[in-house]
């Protein structure tokens, strides 16, 4: 069992970008170019390595190695993507790995790629990437090359290598709970359950009980034995359930118009743990979007268009047009739910907006923009 904090620690400590493993500071998947870029180098690698995992490490400053850390990112689509854009498509996954000094909701994204053992290539054109093209890594750099090109596997030992001193032991395991239920969530309600005797699943959160089913808001789940956030939100709420072989959570979102707000459910995921020491993660989205008149829904997209101008412009705002910039991630989500195609990019508009003016508006755009990208591709 591997513990990918140790995992991305070797990564960084014994390696430059190579053409098994590269690093970003971030990754820009919501924009044309950053997606372009991402699957170029998905591509690059997994052919650059067809019997080997290779890695993108996402979080790292690029000339010093510092870890800095990037915010919680749902993977639950992420091969969705890959299968979109890329012919005969790795298995990918992307996991959110604490590290303690960052600063709460900060992780460092590890992308693990595995090879199809054919050769990767895309699919259709994107940005200035045409449908076809096949990429390779020559050390640290995707280049293009002929798709003819034979698969070679240079990397496999020195991969093995790393995997092997990125190993858990019992020390580390037992470190992990006792710093996440003691130190980093001795506010919250913490628990833990150990699953098939090698599983240590800890999770915390404000519990609140309605009727006969617990909630939990503030919610943090880990997958201690191999340092791997499963689950992060300060806003939305959720549900948990278990019994000796797979752990279950549901994800509640709140949406509406005013002060009438409602749950939906929108993603349940179960973790299956086998007797072999692997796991398995499953998501099945839920999510069916309230439906509103349309006349009501457009003038809400004009007013949040005319509150987001007012704001570039450096505008002083009224108390009401504050009250209503609370809701303007939650109420674009919705316009986009109900047809409005526009304001998905208005909710990339706002980003750079609401980082500068309002925190907790700010907080809700990421949330909105985290559900639009599980409905989008499902």
């Amino acid at each position: 069992m591997i513990n990918k904090r140790l995992l991305i620690k070797n990564l960084l400590a014994h390696n430059d970008e190579n053409s098994f493993y590269d690093k970003k500071r971030f990754l820009s998947l919501g924009e044309k170019e950053g997606k372009a870029k991402f699957l170029k180098h998905v591509c690059a690698l997994a052919n650059s390595n067809p019997e080997n995992n290779s890695f993108i490490v996402v979080g790292v400053e690029d000339e010093d190695n510092k870890i800095v850390g990037v915010d919680f990112f749902d993977d639950s689509k992420i091969q969705n993507l890959v299968n979109a854009y890329l012919e005969k498509p790795p298995l990918i996954a992307y996991e959110n790995i604490p590290f303690p000094h960052l600063p709460e909701g900060k992780v460092v994204g590890l992308v693990t790629i595995r090879s199809s053992g054919a050769v990767c290539a895309l699919r259709r054109n994107i940005w200035k990437y045409y449908g076809g093209a096949v990429f390779f890594r020559e050390g640290s750099i995707s280049m293009p090359k002929a798709f003819d090109i034979e698969l070679k596997s240079i990397n496999s030992e020195a991969v093995a290598t790393i995997e092997q001193h990125a190993k858990n032991n019992i020390e580390l395991t037992l470190d992990g709970v006792i710093d996440f239920m003691n130190h980093r969530h001795r506010d919250l309600e913490s628990n833990y359950k150990v699953f098939k005797e090698q599983f240590v699943v800890c999770w915390a959160g404000n519990q609140k009980k309605v009727r006969d089913r617990t909630y939990y808001s503030r919610v943090d789940i880990e997958l201690i034995n191999e340092q791997v956030k499963l689950f992060y939100s300060a806003l939305d709420e959720v549900t948990i359930a278990y019994d000796e072989h797979s752990f279950t959570t549901i994800e509640y979102v709140q949406l509406g118009l005013d002060k009438k707000q409602a749950y939906f459910p929108l993603e349940q995921v179960v973790i299956s743990f086998e007797e072999n020491g692997t796991y398995q993660l499953q998501s099945k989205l839920l999510f069916e979007p309230p439906q509103y008149e349309k006349k009501t829904l457009h003038h809400i997209f004009n007013s949040n268009n005319a509150l987001l101008d007012k704001l570039s412009k450096g505008l002083v705002l009224r108390p009401r047009e504050k009250a209503d910039l609370k809701h303007l991630p939650d109420t674009y989500l919705l316009c986009y739910l109900n047809g409005f195609e526009e304001a998905k990019a208005q909710l990339e508009n706002a980003r750079s907006v609401l980082k500068k003016y309002d925190a907790d508006s700010y907080m809700g755009l990421k949330e909105a923009l985290r559900i639009l990208r599980k409905v989008r591709y499902s």
